[in-house]
């Protein structure tokens, strides 16, 4: 029995190469996502490739009143550490504490390791990335609005028990996810691929 699937390869071309970052002021307020398209971006971030397959990738997914409780914790967390710091800016918190607010979904983006395969970091690192775009594919064929930041709490240490992530994990940052607040959609800005590519062929 054949099983071999049929892609519509115009299809994967448009949506890789109109996929989007669209951030907190693109996004549609107070108008929620259905939970069951969170799970599908979910579910196809589950298929990312993955060496001895480890699946490194955890994520937590708030939503609702979670919303609220991410953003108490980064801001608070934000200025215990800036009491030890001695630099606090008041921008910083009140992104902290309202961006999440603004989203219909925020998913922390975990990398837990398995030591047990002796995998380079940069693998796992690299199958969770993969993984984070599968998510973000599926979003912008959704016409949704998504994003990845890096900003705070990702490299801050003592925030990893919050994401439930041990010592040897890694936190990756965080993925917004709401309906836009327009229809259009943002131009794509790419140098050419020849610029970038060396081809060896004898």
């Amino acid at each position: 029995m054949n099983n071999k699937p049929v892609f519509n390869i115009e299809e994967v071309n448009k949506i890789i190469r109109n996929r989007r970052s669209q951030f907190v002021a693109q996004f549609k307020e107070n108008d929620p996502i259905e939970d069951s398209i969170i799970k599908e971006l979910l579910e196809n971030a589950n298929w990312a490739p993955t060496h001895k397959l480890t699946q490194p990738w955890h994520y937590m997914v708030f939503s609702g009143e979670g919303l609220k409780k991410l953003a108490d914790y980064q801001s608070n967390l934000y200025k215990e550490r800036s009491e030890k710091t001695g630099v606090f800016k008041e921008a910083v918190y009140t992104k902290l504490k309202e961006n999440p607010l603004k989203a219909s979904h925020v998913i922390a983006i975990g990398m837990k390791r398995d030591l047990r395969a002796n995998l380079p970091e940069m693998e796992e690192i690299a199958a969770v990335a993969m993984s984070v775009q599968n998510m973000y594919l599926t979003a912008s064929a959704r016409g949704l609005a998504a994003y990845w930041s890096t900003g705070a709490p990702t490299f801050w240490p003592e925030a990893k028990p919050f994401f439930r992530l041990g010592e040897e994990d890694m936190l990756m940052g965080f993925f917004f996810i709401a309906k836009p607040v327009s229809d259009g959609w943002p131009e794509g800005k790419r140098t050419p691929i020849s610029d970038k590519v060396t081809w060896v062929k004898e």
